[in-house]
């Protein structure tokens, strides 16, 4: 795969969101990812959304254009050959990714014996080494909590993993910082993060712990409202749900204009003596300005202006499910260039998203699907390891490795 990291060449051993999708990202940036499983797939070959197949939509989606090797990691040999992946020789190899923190032979302590400038990324759960996912960081750090309708007391996780995304784009990062200081020093190093750190730091930096710490309260939940400034979602007379934002003063004053409220909005900022210019005082007076705008909305369907608003420039968006967005949102399909419409084997024909970012020195790489499990072993152990076809042959036979075409072959 061509692209802006061409020749550069990454290995995986991972499972679940924040690796497999730090290795898909390097991937579609055009280096050679290779990742290695076990025998049979790892911990999420079947991880749901399934096709009818009852293959994993998931794993395919997270494993777009890498290579597929499998491995029979309870034996020594396979340890040994996935070792010898990890630390080929090579300038722009000998760089390892995973959450599969595996002490004795897997860890930096030995692999950087056979390789003394390997540059290895290990994600944990959290800084202890205790298991995490999103589903556990979140309520640990209070996220749910501030999350769901205004007046609920019940905590409410989120559908999105965010955190394993922050993460997996925070290991893309470091592995590249890491291969930076390698290239100018020879130096390899180890880079750990964890989960629950990143999450962490993400709600540092938004200033939820200095808010809590300094003011001694806990942010309530607020619905879809849009915190500390205005946004607000809007049932339309057709039935369809609307969010409509005004958080800079250019959005409330477009806001404002195009539902025709500027002497409702004036009226309320003398009533109350406040300042509608002011995103905090839009905040504290939210269910006012929404009372206001809920008869002008209620009153129109989204047909009657969605024009308008777009041609004002506002900031808004029609509520959909993924399937009503697939249907209606160009920026899902062919006509948005970072998605190809592909036949994938075993899962049906569908819009694939490549690389969201354009680099204006390559042409946008078409996504590649994912490989089936081991497809690239034969290929890896050749071109890779440097072993010779006889030696090769020898560790199918032995069930050391394993891939579709051998078994296919065999089976035959």
């Amino acid at each position: 795969m061509s692209g802006v990291l061409n020749g550069m060449r990454v290995v995986e051993g991972s499972a679940f969101v924040a690796v497999p999708l730090a290795g898909m990202t390097l991937a579609q940036m055009g280096a050679e990812v290779i990742r290695f499983d076990r025998i049979g797939g790892g911990l999420d070959a079947g991880r749901w959304p399934l096709a009818p197949s009852g293959q994993s939509l998931f794993w395919a989606g997270l494993n777009k254009g890498k290579k597929s090797i499998a491995v029979d990691m309870q034996r020594p040999e396979g340890r040994e050959l996935v070792t010898r992946i990890i630390t080929a020789p090579g300038g722009d190899a000998g760089m390892f990714l995973t959450n599969l923190r595996v002490r004795g032979w897997m860890d930096y302590e030995t692999l950087s014996q056979y390789r003394a400038d390997l540059v290895m990324v290990t994600l944990m759960g959290d800084r202890h080494g205790r298991p995490q996912v999103d589903y556990t960081v979140n309520p640990s750090l209070g996220v749910p909590d501030m999350t769901g309708p205004a007046g609920w007391t019940d905590p409410v996780a989120h559908a999105m993993p965010a955190w394993d995304v922050a993460a997996g784009h925070l290991v893309v990062s470091s592995l590249l910082a890491a291969e930076r200081e390698r290239l100018r020093r020879g130096r390899g190093q180890e880079v750990e993060l964890s989960l629950k750190d990143v999450a962490a730091a993400t709600i540092g930096h938004l200033g939820l712990i200095g808010d809590a710490a300094v003011n001694g309260c806990d942010r309530p939940k607020a619905g879809n409202a849009l915190y500390g400034a205005y946004g607000q979602d809007f049932v339309c007379g057709c039935g369809r749900r609307v969010m409509v934002i005004g958080l800079t003063l250019r959005q409330w004053r477009g806001l404002v204009k195009a539902t025709g409220s500027e002497a409702a909005m004036a009226a309320l900022a003398e009533r109350t003596g406040r300042d509608l210019s002011d995103e905090g005082a839009r905040w504290q007076l939210r269910a006012e300005i929404t009372a206001i705008l809920r008869p002008w909305f209620a009153a129109r369907r989204v047909s009657d202006f969605a024009a308008d608003f777009d041609a004002a420039g506002l900031t808004w968006s029609v509520f959909r499910t993924v399937r009503e967005a697939l249907d209606e949102d160009a920026d899902l399909g062919p006509g948005n260039p970072m998605f190809s419409v592909l036949d994938q084997p075993g899962l049906g024909r569908f819009p694939v998203p490549g690389h969201p970012a354009a680099f204006s020195a390559h042409a946008r790489a078409a996504p590649a699907p994912a490989p089936a499990l081991g497809a690239d072993t034969e290929a890896v152990l050749g071109d890779v390891v440097g072993m010779c076809e006889t030696e090769i042959a020898q560790l199918f036979d032995n069930g050391v490795v394993q891939s579709p075409r051998y078994s296919a072959v065999a089976a035959g």
